[in-house]
């Protein structure tokens, strides 16, 4: 269901992209073209509210090779999503979250493997972290510290599952 949360958002920006290409193509034609916008995707019951959450962040560090690797496996952040629900030590809180993967030798099925394993870090701040980031590894002699906008990067809102398709 995730991944179909993700394809309808996808979707929405394509169709924005799509929309004003005709708006375009219809002044040079003189004729104006209507464009169906996707039906969301609806919260199915059996799941949680911030059951994607891990998801939507990247994890910053991580090869591009890696990640489906990394999303194969079901990896439990259930009490991070628990302290976004009322009651828990995050809700109701600015909190801004970020990811990375830590790559670990796990023995899995009798067989070892190297498996990026990935790890949250939960902000509390009324204002937004730095905006800069450190680039390091091994191949490289110094650190460089970038912009995260360079990078294509930010620090941007999570909107929880039953909030999305509010009209």
């Amino acid at each position: 269901m995730e991944e179909e949360t993700a394809t309808t958002m996808n979707n929405e920006s394509i169709s924005k992209s799509t929309d004003e290409t005709n708006d375009q193509s219809s002044k040079a034609s003189g004729r104006s073209k209507k464009v169906k916008a996707p039906k969301p995707t609806e919260l199915h019951p059996d799941q949680r509210n911030f059951a994607d959450l891990w998801k939507q962040v990247f994890p910053v560090g991580t090869e591009w090779e890696q990640l489906t690797k990394l999303y194969k496996y079901k990896w439990d952040f259930s009490n991070l999503e628990n302290a976004f629900e009322e009651g828990g030590e995050l809700y109701g809180q600015k909190v801004y979250l970020f990811g990375c993967t830590e790559p670990q030798f796990l023995f899995l099925k009798g067989e070892g493997k190297v498996i990026c394993v990935p790890a949250m870090v939960a902000v509390v701040s009324p204002f937004p972290p730095s905006d800069k980031i450190g680039i390091n590894s091994v191949q490289r002699e110094v650190e460089e510290i970038l912009p995260m906008k360079k990078m294509k990067m930010d620090w941007i809102p999570y909107i929880p599952l039953e909030d999305r398709y509010q009209a």
